[in-house]
């Protein structure tokens, strides 16, 4: 299988729908999370405003530069996830954020693309100049916090979120 990490293009329009759809769907259904939340701010119909708006490019309304990447299965031309990278992190994402929000779509999940994802991201935060990585996931997200250890996070501790729930903090040692 060859994995890849992609930059979104028109090209990929229909499988981003696929992908979505599929999310949502378990979104309503199971009530999971919306994670990485950069692809999910806007509606995909409208494709070109999607695309035009999936990346911050500068610093606004406490928000920080980022960069989104894809999944991309290329044997079977299939989207299986996103990881947005935040370029540095200001108070917030410090304290709940961290460097990187990452997702595998439902039906992919479990098959170890999270941990390759997560490992290709940490090569994009390199290229960024980032020298440590902050990653956070729920504490009740045991895949998660898996693929997290399985690219070396350490982790520092856990706190209570804005929503509540216990959060995990790992870093890593890029």
């Amino acid at each position: 299988m060859s994995l890849k990490l992609i930059k979104l293009t028109k090209e990929y329009e229909h499988q981003l729908g696929e992908m979505i759809d599929e999310w949502k769907e378990d979104q309503v259904k199971n009530n999971t999370d919306r994670s990485p939340y950069a692809i999910f701010k806007n509606d995909y119909h409208d494709f070109d405003y999607y695309l035009e708006n999936l990346e911050l490019k500068e610093a606004r309304d406490g928000l920080v530069p980022d960069s989104t990447f894809f999944l991309l299965d290329e044997d079977r031309n299939r989207l299986l996830g996103a990881v947005n990278i935040r370029h540095y992190l200001n108070d917030h994402l410090l304290r709940e954020g961290g460097h990187i929000g990452d997702g595998i779509r439902p039906s992919e999940r479990r098959k170890g693309y999270a941990s390759k994802m997560i490992g290709m991201a940490l090569e994009e935060c390199r290229k960024l100049g980032i020298e440590k990585a902050l990653i956070c996931c729920s504490k009740t997200n045991i895949g998660s916090a898996k693929s997290i250890m399985n690219n070396g996070g350490v982790l520092e501790n856990e706190i209570i979120d804005d929503d509540g729930e216990i959060l995990q903090r790992y870093w890593i040692t890029l």
